[in-house]
């Protein structure tokens, strides 16, 4: 399947991308007013940075996070902690209309008793895009993956459970939200190169919310 498939959506149109995955399209714009202040805010009390990998290379995503806990990327390796490292300070707390928004969109995929306690936000300039990975950190794999895409459009690619499976190609709007879980939860994924644009409301970046279950046992430092 190709991104055309999925690209003259409705808002509010439900898609089932798996047995429990699902592309929720226009999911957060009922809640954009109260959300994007409250993003702003998380940005200034944490600015976007471009952690290092394992590897000691720098990654191309700029990144910050929210909640109880933060994901974290440096030569120690991948994980989730309760304070900025760079800052030293506590993540700043998961806004109510965010954690709101989050849980309401699980519930919508089949996962009413998602309690996320962070939330990473990933900043993608033009031309950036992120490898297929998997979400493996968290402690709980039974919990889902809620990713919220703001600002530019992009195009999501939704692979299988080996990273040599051909992923679907799934365009993303402006308040599109993909939810994934159960037999879903470790399929790898990724974000092809975020084509030049500016959005009207957020400008040439392409903003992406993942609201997680990290904790407890997660490897918190």
């Amino acid at each position: 399947m190709g991104a055309d498939l999925f690209a003259a959506l409705d808002a509010g149109t439900r898609l089932r991308m798996g047995g429990q995955a699902w592309l929720l399209h226009g999911f957060a714009l009922a809640a954009i007013d109260d959300l994007l202040p409250a993003l702003k805010d998380v940005i200034r009390a944490a600015p976007f940075r471009h952690m290092t990998t394992p590897g000691g290379l720098a990654m191309s995503v700029a990144t910050t996070s929210c909640g109880a806990l933060g994901w974290v990327s440096d030569r120690r390796g991948y994980r989730y902690a309760p304070r900025d490292p760079a800052s030293g300070r506590e993540w700043p707390a998961l806004p109510a209309p965010m954690l709101h928004m989050a849980m309401a969109a699980a519930a919508a995929a089949g996962f009413p008793d998602f309690q996320p306690d962070a939330c990473l936000i990933n900043r993608y300039r033009p031309g950036t895009r992120l490898s297929l990975h998997q979400d493996r950190d968290e402690h709980d794999m039974a919990e889902p993956i809620v990713s919220v895409s703001l600002g530019l459009p992009a195009t999501f690619l939704f692979g299988g459970l080996a990273r040599s499976d051909r992923p679907v190609r799934v365009a993303l709007a402006h308040g599109d939200v993909v939810v994934w879980g159960g037999v879903d939860r470790l399929r790898f994924h990724g974000v092809m190169p975020v084509a030049p644009g500016v959005h009207p409301q957020l400008g040439a970046q392409r903003i992406n919310l993942t609201f997680r279950k990290a904790g407890p046992g997660s490897g918190a430092a």
